[in-house]
């Protein structure tokens, strides 16, 4: 058995593009609303009318929710977990006994059989109680072993552990490294084929769940050799095995109760039975899983979104300044109406995408995406929001609230809680170039070969004539379309109601105007769009804003159609959609007018040290130490604290 390496794998930028690139699901077999946008066409028939759930999924879903509900308001202390940072052992007990772990697991092996929809909807609900409690579910179900297995598993592995991961045991993903994030090309842990097992060396840093798991998804470099693909390789691997050393329970600015660790494998011999897919297949697991497993934070920003309104009108109606309560200040009510626009419109985007997934009758890894994206930001300003509302008091601990005799509320909390979420699953910055692969992706497989440099003329060729025909036929598209004629969507102004036909117009005008956009953009920089960072960045927001404002309008219309609160449903839909049009008419203006090249040049003068005298007058707190913890294979020298829950 060859000896485990301590070296980083060294890849250029290319070779560490084309690992991410081989990653990707490379076909469209199944329509996507989201790419359509990015390309121009408004397809309003892909979302509307609004898919609706069987009557059996809502009475097994609403049954569920209704016993979580109890649980969460009779079993759980959030105080408790925030002052302690842990979850009680209890705690996580009864939600074995409910059922929680299993929510998205078959029936058959002995899950609850949830849909997506009913799956985020419990999320946001017990979210709400405690978002660590959310985090610890979510990380178990939507990219832990089940979600994989169900995908990915054989038929053996999946008699094997889903049973287990329906009732009894934790599971946790493992991908980062202590010196890879978003890079996996330069994954260092290995998976050494030996026999009829594979041994693995590394560590992994941030493992959710990991602290406290029975059962691991490990991702592990198995090295190339002659008739071996080798490349990045899943791993069902067993948490208490020989060799795994859960050597740090980590700690953050939120999210206490979190069991988030650093896991270190020496020479841990996992059975080739428990390789999940091909050798090599890894990231592309991954990623599949991602798909759908992204829905999970947006819906537990839902919740926060609800729970942020909540408080904003009891406190805003109780407290006066000025001879009135401070809501009908208007300073104080544009903030309670976005928050009140933006929950509606989080709800509207993750239903609506959830219920897509329940149906698999659309490709949703875009939707997916802007919906982890738009919903973690916007659910830090919601929070941010709140907290501005409540002044002193949003600042204040809800423990010193209580000490003084006022009521616990913890808006801090929860806005410490929410900042890790532009960051989980791909930080916002990684999602911006995330979806805007997937948004250019019709260009690039008609006009790729023609921008890239390492092409040959006679390929650069073929993709010109190729190219020509595709544009010739989709450039004229978007010229003038629905949004232009004053009729069109007339379903969206029923009597009595707000008009909404007008922001569909606004939608279907402005999808063109994105599309010509990115078409000039690549004209223009080629093959360096790719660094192009702070533009693709726009693009994706804008698609991001039109996808919301979609969904609002399509959700408002079912809600009256339902008759449940329909009129109220288009008054948020229409504010939130004028909200949303301002925002995207800066977006627009900033493609194109802007600092990018300026900050380019600051960011290499900083680097460079040009500005080091801008630094002095201050004492620097940090403690000593590596900027990147050491991560060379071998056997652990700290104490295990890994702590099974029974």
């Amino acid at each position: 058995m060859a000896a485990p390496t301590s070296q980083q794998p060294s890849v250029t930028e290319r070779e560490a593009r084309q690992v991410a690139e081989a990653a990707r699901e490379q076909g469209w077999r199944k329509p996507s609303f989201a790419k359509e946008l990015f390309l121009g066409r408004f397809r309003l028939d892909l979302i509307h009318p609004h898919p609706q759930p069987a009557g059996e999924d809502v009475r097994r879903g609403e049954e569920f929710l209704a016993k979580l509900r109890d649980f969460c308001e009779t079993r759980i202390d959030s105080a408790r977990i925030e002052r302690e940072a842990r979850i009680p052992d209890e705690v996580i007990n009864g939600l074995k006994e409910l059922g929680a772990l299993g929510m998205k697991i078959d029936i058959k092996y002995g899950g609850l059989g949830l849909t997506q929809v009913y799956y985020n909807r419990a999320l946001a609900l017990v979210g709400s109680a405690n978002p660590a409690i959310g985090a610890l579910l979510s990380a178990h179900q939507s990219i832990g072993v089940p979600q994989p297995l169900k995908i990915f598993g054989t038929q053996e592995q999946k008699d094997t552990f889903l049973p287990r991961c329906a009732r009894t045991d934790i599971t946790a993903f493992l991908l980062t490294e202590p010196d890879v994030g978003s890079d996996p090309a330069r994954l260092a842990t290995t998976a050494v084929p030996d026999g009829d097992s594979y041994v693995l060396d590394g560590v992994k840093l941030w493992t959710t769940n990991g602290v406290v798991a029975d059962l691991l998804v490990v991702m592990a470099r198995v090295p190339k050799t002659e008739g071996r693909k080798g490349g990045i390789t899943a791993f069902v691997v067993e948490a208490d095995s020989e060799g795994i050393t859960v050597e740090n329970r980590n700690a953050f600015m939120g999210l206490r109760g979190l069991e988030n660790g650093v896991t270190r494998f020496h020479r841990v011999r996992v059975p080739a039975a428990n390789r999940i897919g091909p050798e090599g297949a890894g990231l592309k697991i991954a990623l599949t899983t991602l798909n759908t497993g992204r829905l999970s934070l947006p819906a537990m920003c839902v919740g926060a979104g609800k729970w942020c309104l909540k408080i904003a009108r009891e406190w805003s109606a109780a407290r006066e300044q000025w001879g009135k309560p401070v809501a009908f200040h208007e300073a104080v009510g544009q903030k309670i109406s976005f928050i009140a626009a933006t929950t509606f419109a989080l709800e509207a985007v993750v239903d609506l995408s959830s219920q897509m997934a329940d149906e698999d009758r659309n490709d949703i890894r875009i939707e997916a995406a802007l919906a982890k994206l738009y919903g973690s930001e916007m659910g830090c300003l919601m929070a941010d929001e709140l907290v501005q509302i409540r002044g002193g008091r949003g600042f204040e601990t809800a423990e010193s609230l209580a000490a003084r005799g006022e009521r616990a509320v913890p808006a801090e909390q929860l806005l410490r809680d929410l900042r890790i979420n532009r960051i989980f699953e791909g930080s916002t910055e990684i999602m911006h170039l995330l979806i805007a692969r997937e948004a250019v992706d019709a260009h690039l497989s008609v006009a790729g070969d023609l921008i890239d440099p390492e092409k040959s003329l006679s390929d650069k060729a073929k993709a010109g004539a190729k190219a020509g025909g595709f544009y010739a036929r989709w450039l004229p598209k978007l010229v003038a379309g629905p949004g232009q004629l004053p009729t069109s969507y007339g379903e969206f102004h029923p009597d009595g109601h707000v008009d909404l036909s007008g922001h569909l117009r606004y939608v279907e005008r402005s999808a063109r105007k994105l599309a010509r956009s990115t078409f000039y953009a690549m004209s223009r920089w080629q093959g360096k769009m790719e660094t192009k960072q702070g533009f693709l960045g726009r693009i994706v927001d804008i698609g991001a804003e039109l996808f919301a404002m979609s969904a609002a309008c399509v959700r408002a219309e079912h809600l009256r159609a339902t008759g449940e609160h329909g009129r109220e449903a288009y008054q948020l839909a229409d504010v939130f959609c004028s909200q949303s049009r301002l925002r995207v008419d800066e977006l627009f203006g900033r493609l194109w007018s802007n600092t990018d090249e300026l900050d380019r040049k600051v960011t290499k003068g900083v680097l460079g040290g040009s500005y080091t005298w801008l630094e002095e007058g201050v004492v620097d707190p940090s403690g000593d130490g590596a900027w990147i913890a050491d991560a060379t294979p071998g056997p652990s020298k700290r104490e295990n604290v890994h702590r099974p829950i029974r």
